[in-house]
């Protein structure tokens, strides 16, 4: 038959290929191998990155590192898939000049350097500036759950325990009547039958006393939560009205070319308090003065805006439309127009709604406006249901929150953006690369998974806008402007700062 043969396997040939000539010019591991090459290792405190001259030799931590970035550039990111792979994959036995080294050589890897990988990730957004990939203008921030390595069934708040014991009571209670009734109706039950009951029971009491335990452990520690596989993980909302075992884990990202420009991970179910971590983080990463950040509903925490604001950030959030006085048909807080040259509300029967008192609730300061005209209004049932009229309630520093909603106003197209922002990273991340779920346990293990998946996924970006020969001309260019400088560079000083600070 016709067809395109191939060779026979068992030929010998008498001039073994080279190594190289398999791996193609524009290949992303040609970057990965001269991009760590050009790293001190050593400086960014990667164990025996200066091995001793005794004893067994270790691997170079370089060609680790390479494993773990290829690995998490194209899947295989788990320590037995990476070892698997430097047995078959040609680019990895390539990249790593035929080393072989074991899942358990692997995984200590990651382990034991979690700091120098998490300044290796670092260190790759800088050079991503320094090739004014970065635009640091308008700032995308948003939030998204992260499996972690810990099973529902192993994760209890104070109402599920409640809740549990209710059951297992429940249950305990339908055995007793069980036995009752057999014996009211004097039915023969065998021996074996009433100790497997008592069995049951037995069991089902000293699951009660472990749960009992755990309810005292939460009041007496205040947690809302009891994690056992993964203590630093929580049960959070996943969308859908669905609940897993996860981390929150927090992207800003640049509007230029969509590039993660920080990360961070946390164990709080939701994003109000995230929003003035996430900007500080960006100032100190870049060290600039202020910027334009961009986030959903869900960071629209007062309190959060004015850091924001008091730290030379301007916000562009959404505010909530919907209205339970809207629904019934009454007046709504933007139906009142407010003074400030008299501090006083204006009301739709343009009576004035002065300051009366101010009161705290959820750790702010509000004013309390009213009037006395309200009881003999015309339109108050139009306005509210209490005989003592409407009350308007404003934060001491509202001014902030409306010279927000005065810039969302004008630029609308900001808000717009959002999406194509920010929420790009996590599509890409969650489903072209498959990484929803964690393989490590505790925050900082996690946060050097993540670490190396920013880096995949920055690496991957860049690919695409650069290529891969004119990364490797920059890599060559910055490693030269290191050695040959006498005088620290920018990138140089930027990079020993960044090292010093990564946590």
């Amino acid at each position: 038959m016709r067809y395109i043969q191939g060779q026979d396997r068992n030929q010998a040939t008498m001039f073994p290929a080279v190594m190289d000539d398999y791996i193609a010019e524009d290949n992303p591991v040609r970057f990965i191998d001269a991009y760590v090459d050009s790293l001190d290792l050593s400086e960014l405190g990667f164990t025996y990155a200066n091995p001793n001259d005794i004893g067994r030799k270790p691997y170079n931590p370089g060609d680790l590192l390479k494993l773990y970035i290829y690995g998490y550039l194209n899947k295989p990111r788990s320590s037995r898939r990476l070892e698997k792979e430097t047995h078959r994959n040609i680019e990895v036995i390539w990249l790593l000049c035929s080393l072989k080294p074991d899942f358990k050589t692997i995984a200590d890897f990651r382990k034991d350097n979690k700091k120098a990988i998490k300044k290796v990730c670092r260190e790759f957004i800088l050079f991503c500036r320094e090739l004014d990939l970065f635009a640091l203008e308008l700032i995308g921030i948003d939030g998204s759950k992260f499996a972690a390595v810990n099973h529902s069934n192993k994760a209890y708040s104070k109402s599920k325990i409640e809740k549990l014991i209710k059951e297992i009571d429940q249950s305990i209670d339908d055995y007793l009547r069980d036995i009752e009734h057999n014996d009211e109706d004097e039915k023969n039950i065998s021996q074996v039958t009433v100790n497997e009951l008592q069995e049951k029971i037995e069991l089902l009491k000293n699951r009660k006393d472990i749960l009992r335990d755990y309810h005292k452990q939460l009041q007496e520690t205040g947690e809302k939560q009891i994690v056992l596989t993964d203590p630093d993980s929580r049960i959070m909302r996943t969308g859908h009205n669905g609940k897993d075992v996860c981390y929150n884990v927090q992207f800003a990202v640049d509007s230029k070319y969509k590039l993660i420009a920080d990360f961070d991970i946390t164990s709080e179910e939701n994003d109000f308090h995230q929003l003035d971590n996430m900007t500080s983080r960006v100032k100190e990463q870049f060290q600039i003065e202020s910027f334009k950040a961009v986030a959903d509903l869900g960071y629209l925490e007062k309190n959060e805006i004015k850091k924001c604001h008091e730290n030379n950030v301007e916000c562009y959030l959404p505010e909530d439309k919907k209205s339970q006085n809207r629904k019934i048909g009454l007046y709504t807080n933007k139906d009142f127009q407010y003074d400030p040259e008299n501090d006083c509300y204006i009301c739709p029967a343009k009576e004035k709604l002065t300051w009366t008192w101010i009161r705290e609730k959820n750790d702010k300061k509000e004013k309390v406006y009213r009037s006395s005209a309200c009881r003999k209004c015309e339109q108050k049932e139009k306005c509210t249901k209490s005989k003592y009229g409407r009350h308007i309630y404003r934060w001491e520093h509202e001014e902030i929150m409306d010279k927000m909603r005065q810039r969302v106003k004008e630029n609308p197209e900001i808000i717009a953006a959002r999406k194509a922002i920010v929420e790009h990273p996590f599509g890409t991340v969650k489903h072209s690369m498959g990484y929803r779920y964690f393989l490590c346990k505790g925050l900082e293990m996690v946060k050097t998974e993540m670490s190396l998946t920013v880096l995949a996924y920055n690496l991957k970006r860049v690919l695409n806008i650069i290529g891969v020969k004119e990364l490797l001309k920059a890599v060559a260019m910055q490693k030269t402007k290191w050695q040959t400088s006498s005088c620290p560079t920018l990138f140089f000083n930027y990079f020993e700062r960044t090292c010093v600070q990564a946590t």
